[in-house]
């Protein structure tokens, strides 16, 4: 069994994800699984995956079926990982890599969640949409000042989890990429500690963003407000 399951959700990336795998590959030391997660067989990311995954049976191709978008890819990720560990990464390499061993390591020391933190001391955002910036900045800010939730960028979906917690917390999203949000707040309702690492994230350079500010941001507001709660407000699970 690994020590740490790194799950990738994808959507049509093509030939893109071998980059991404590529990084991982080349700068993870922890022993690893890669679940690339894709909604069905027609998918492009899919024939590239199976080709790498001949080559290092590290690598699972991993057919979604919880139903289409990136909430259900990451829940099925997660609940497929196979290690005590998880962690959600992007397949656009916009995240740094480099930083999955450190985060894998909080997480054994008792963390829940490990944020990569692009609005804490030493972080940084380069590209992206101004409006999606803006959004995400004052979420991560708020939270962390008001709702005390542990980490300045509760949005980011670059995070490690304690599959455990996972497993206890019992996601409820199923559209975008709020998952992230919703386990934070959990985390902090549940008690469990909430930790972060800083982050420099890069716009991606091939293809374009799957992301959808207008239809995914009522289900983000309904995690923000949960989190924003006082945690005896709260019980278990949020």
């Amino acid at each position: 069994m690994p020590d740490l399951s790194i799950v990738v959700p994808a959507y049509n990336e093509g030939s893109a994800i071998v980059a991404c795998l590529d990084q991982i590959v080349a700068t993870v030391a922890t022993p690893f699984e890669v679940l690339v997660v894709y909604d069905t067989p027609e998918d492009t990311t899919a024939p590239f995956v199976a080709s790498y995954a001949r080559a290092d049976p590290r690598v699972r191709p991993a057919l979604n079926t919880y139903g289409r978008g990136p909430a259900q890819a990451i829940r099925f990720g997660l609940e497929h990982a196979q290690a005590p560990i998880a962690v959600v990464t992007m397949a656009d390499g916009s995240d740094e890599a480099r930083l999955i061993d450190e985060m894998a390591r909080l997480v054994a020391e008792g963390a829940a969640v490990v944020a990569a933190s692009r609005y804490m001391r030493g972080g940084r955002q380069i590209g992206g949409p101004p409006l999606k910036r803006t959004l995400s900045r004052l979420a991560g800010v708020s939270l962390y000042w008001l709702g005390r939730v542990g980490t300045h960028d509760a949005t980011s979906a670059f995070k490690a989890y304690s599959t455990a917690f996972v497993r206890e917390a019992r996601i409820e999203s199923d559209r975008g990429f709020e998952i992230g949000l919703e386990l934070v707040g959990k985390a902090k309702h549940m008690g469990r500690r909430v930790a972060e690492v800083p982050t420099t994230w890069r716009d991606r350079t091939e293809g374009a963003s799957n992301f959808r500010v207008a239809a995914w941001l009522p289900t983000y507001l309904r995690w923000y407000w949960r989190a924003l709660r006082p945690a005896r407000d709260r019980g278990a699970g949020g």
